[in-house]
């Protein structure tokens, strides 16, 4: 590339984009915490290469002649660790069209994550893997990746930069490599990590991120891949499919009361009233049921809450050997009075 005449001009020579950046990172944690076949960086030749650095003697394999151990690191999780890590992950529910379902991307037999997609993975690296790992890895290991999820790749996708910050953005990208680099195996760093650190440059340059990243591109080429009934012919396809699209559209313009053709209908009729996917089902209470729900509600507002304690000021006076179940029963028969009234 740097025979080209403008190529030593440029300013930003390559565009990194993030949303591949961040699915990658995220793809090396998740696969080195749980130690997910395929994904996994903390095996026996990266102990082996610890070994041949000479570095970090407490993690190099033992062996007693029959078998190779390889001893825990700081960020290694165990199986009962393993599993509340992934029914946290289970138990999150959000809104619709927030992200995925994430239960249906845990598999707890094998314990893995199947399925992640670019977007899961920007709302697992933000925001659900801090919360999952809050209590399951030592404090200075957490640290460091929670300052790497959320501190960095928050301010740095957000719509708003303030180009003072920008400086001390750039340095606490470096100072947080490091310092993953003091708990983390060599072998975690590849070139997407290392990428990370000229996302601010390019931030400077080029402007907020949320502008160029890869987002909208994938959403519209899983459109364009709908359009596609034809493998033989894929262009042809998606031009007369495209074309048919905007002719009904344009078409339903004149008739009163017609739907658009790709969009989702929505759930909620008006602002306040809803309309749920499941059925209604209407519960009629009894006048028991309904008498007991008003003596909570009268028990525990703020406005009857002072005759509440007059009341049994009066009948501690009259009655000093009262018990409190008494006192009690001689509130409640006072506010059936007062339901009755």
């Amino acid at each position: 590339m740097f025979d080209l005449p403008y190529w030593s001009d440029l300013d930003v020579r390559h565009c990194i984009d993030v949303m591949h950046v961040e699915k990658n990172v995220c793809d090396s944690v998740i696969g080195m915490l749980l130690n997910i076949q395929g994904k996994m960086k903390d095996g026996f030749n990266t102990c082996q290469y610890l070994v041949e650095m000479s570095i970090r003697s407490q993690l190099h394999p033992r062996s007693d002649g029959k078998k190779i151990y390889l001893p825990p690191a700081c960020h290694t999780l165990f199986r009962k660790e393993k599993i509340s890590f992934y029914q946290c992950l289970c138990w999150v529910k959000v809104s619709q069209g927030y992200s995925s379902n994430i239960k249906s991307l845990v598999q707890l037999k094998d314990l893995k994550l199947v399925s992640l997609k670019s977007h899961d993975c920007h709302i697992l690296m933000q925001q659900l893997l801090v919360k999952a790992i809050q209590e399951l890895l030592p404090k200075k290991v957490r640290l460091a990746i929670t300052q790497l999820w959320l501190f960095f790749f928050n301010a740095i996708c957000s719509k708003v930069l303030d180009p003072v910050k920008l400086d001390e953005l750039e340095n606490e990208a470096v100072i947080i490599l490091c310092q993953l680099e003091m708990y983390f195996p060599p072998t975690f760093f590849d070139i997407m990590v290392h990428l990370i650190i000229y996302l601010v440059r390019e931030i400077k340059c080029c402007g907020p991120i949320y502008l160029r990243w890869m987002y909208p591109v994938k959403r519209y080429m899983k459109i364009l891949k709908g359009y596609t009934k034809n493998l033989h012919c894929p262009e042809e396809s998606i031009v007369e499919r495209y074309i048919a699209e905007e002719a009904i559209e344009f078409y339903s313009e004149y008739i009163k009361e017609a739907k658009h053709v790709g969009f989702l209908e929505s759930r909620h009729d008006e602002r306040v009233r809803g309309k749920d996917s499941r059925e209604i089902q209407v519960i009629t209470l009894s006048v028991k049921e309904l008498q007991q729900a008003l003596l909570y509600v009268l028990n525990n507002s703020n406005e009857v809450l002072p005759y509440i304690l007059c009341h049994e000021g009066l009948v501690k006076e009259s009655n000093p050997e009262m018990s409190k179940n008494g006192v009690l029963k001689s509130i409640t028969r006072l506010s059936y009075i007062g339901l009755k009234i």
